[in-house]
């Protein structure tokens, strides 16, 4: 592999979502991202660290919801993108859509976050948090009371005075890099944060799980090299998704003959997908097959 866990900071998207998998991890974040209490979260585990067939790729966000029944999406941002705006528009309906499928009535909606946490600054204002909410723009007076927000936080801000100090240890402790980042900051959530890196670092499953990330993305690029190249495309595209399939289950044990000539028999590279995603979620391979 190109990139060893060990040499990963929380800036690592990987890092990020399996940091911020930690219900207290997180619970600490959204205290400090949004200065407010938050007793307890719950993270959806089902959405973290996936493969995402309608996305057409991986994407590795955290989604919560708190006591109050919140809903929170966050992801890092290491490379400034001209579409931010237009994505956390795309995320915040997407949330909303999943709601209403569950049969949430539209005035049932919760309210909902979310959070760009950037390794740059998004607006270049020097803000360490850009906070966005839906306001009429003849009168400040009115507001619309939506219930979404979506906030940017950038690791390279300047106004200390206006957000908490807490904060700012953090956004910091994000920003520096792999030797910077094991000191002291003086700040007890980020000692926590440090030490679940390392757990993390010394974890064999999280190890698979980063190197089988890692396929999946060298297969994207492939993918996108390999565009307008029809011939043997659709086959070799299932050959190698049956082949991180099979590499995501062996880390459960020794696959039965049944088991491997189920995976070969299947031809459809989307119901594939659809079992590579499940193989990242399941817990065993009784619960992998119980899935399928």
């Amino acid at each position: 592999m190109n990139t060893l866990l060990k040499n990963l900071t929380i800036k690592n998207n990987f890092m990020f979502a399996a940091v911020m998998s930690d219900e207290e991890n997180c619970k600490g974040f959204l205290e400090r991202a949004l200065s407010i209490k938050v007793e307890h979260v719950e993270i959806s585990t089902e959405k973290n660290i996936v493969y995402h067939p309608e996305y057409k790729g991986v994407r590795l966000d955290v989604y919560a919801k708190d006591e109050n029944n919140t809903r929170y999406n966050i992801e890092m941002q290491v490379l400034k993108q001209p579409d931010l705006g237009r994505r956390s528009r795309y995320y915040q309906s997407q949330m909303d859509m999943e709601l209403l499928a569950k049969g949430c009535e539209y005035e049932e909606l919760p309210d909902s976050y979310v959070i760009f946490l950037c390794d740059f600054d998004p607006f270049g204002e020097r803000k360490y948090r850009y906070t966005f909410r839906t306001a009429c723009e003849e009168t400040k007076k009115v507001s619309l009371k939506d219930g979404r927000c979506i906030m940017f936080l950038n690791t390279c801000g300047e106004d200390e005075q206006d957000v908490p100090k807490e904060l700012v240890s953090f956004l910091r402790f994000v920003h520096a890099d792999l030797k910077e980042s094991q000191k002291d900051f003086q700040d007890d959530y980020v000692r926590q944060v440090q030490k679940s890196v390392t757990h993390i670092k010394g974890s064999r499953e999280m190890e698979e799980r980063f190197m089988l990330l890692e396929l999946l993305m060298q297969d994207e690029r492939r993918e996108g090299r390999k565009e307008g190249r029809k011939e043997g495309r659709k086959a070799g595209e299932l050959e190698g998704a049956q082949e991180m399939l099979q590499m995501a289950l062996n880390r459960f044990g020794e696959l039965s003959e049944n088991l491997l000539k189920t995976l070969h028999q299947q031809q459809d590279i989307e119901v594939i997908r659809k079992w590579m995603e499940t193989a990242l979620q399941a817990e065993s391979l009784d619960d992998f097959i119980s899935k399928m």
